[in-house]
């Protein structure tokens, strides 16, 4: 089972690059404390920029960088991010949910019309915030980003 975490509001652009990893990551602009107490306990490593919160979870991380290939990086050093290459662009970046395949014909009138005709495969549906993601230049300005910053395939 891939690792899941949840990230305190300091970290939302290291929950969204997690995401791109297909790692489930849960992040919000705020938490009710026994929301926390219960991802954790459902095996969710809290990853926080408050040393003082990351004491209060068994298992969480600190997370000492302030730019996101640093952040991603130590995530990595720690153990928790096995980078699977066929896991990559699987979940929604603003909600987390998994994504579905969608047929062309389903996004045909979802999606710009230039982009349906240039490529009409790989075209993924978010069942909870109806949005559609497709491959394109997004896509690879973000696996170079990551290869960058040495995390990848």
């Amino acid at each position: 089972m891939r690792t899941r975490f949840i990230a305190d509001t300091m970290l939302g652009k290291l929950a969204k690059w997690l995401r791109v990893m297909g790692f489930d990551c849960h992040c919000q602009s705020a938490y009710r404390e026994r929301d926390v107490d219960s991802l954790v306990r459902q095996g969710s490593i809290f990853l926080s920029r408050d040393k003082t919160l990351t004491k209060d979870y068994p298992g969480s991380m600190f997370i000492k960088s302030n730019d996101i290939g640093g952040q991603l990086n130590e995530v990595r050093e720690a153990g928790y991010l096995i980078s699977n290459l066929s896991e990559y662009f699987s979940r929604c970046l603003i909600c987390n949910t998994p994504l579905h395949e969608t047929s062309p014909a389903e996004a045909e009138n979802k999606i710009p019309e230039y982009i349906f005709h240039q490529n009409r495969t790989g075209i993924s549906f978010c069942p909870s915030c109806n949005r559609y993601f497709w491959p394109g230049s997004h896509r690879e300005r973000m696996l170079k980003k990551l290869e960058e910053w040495g995390i990848g395939s």
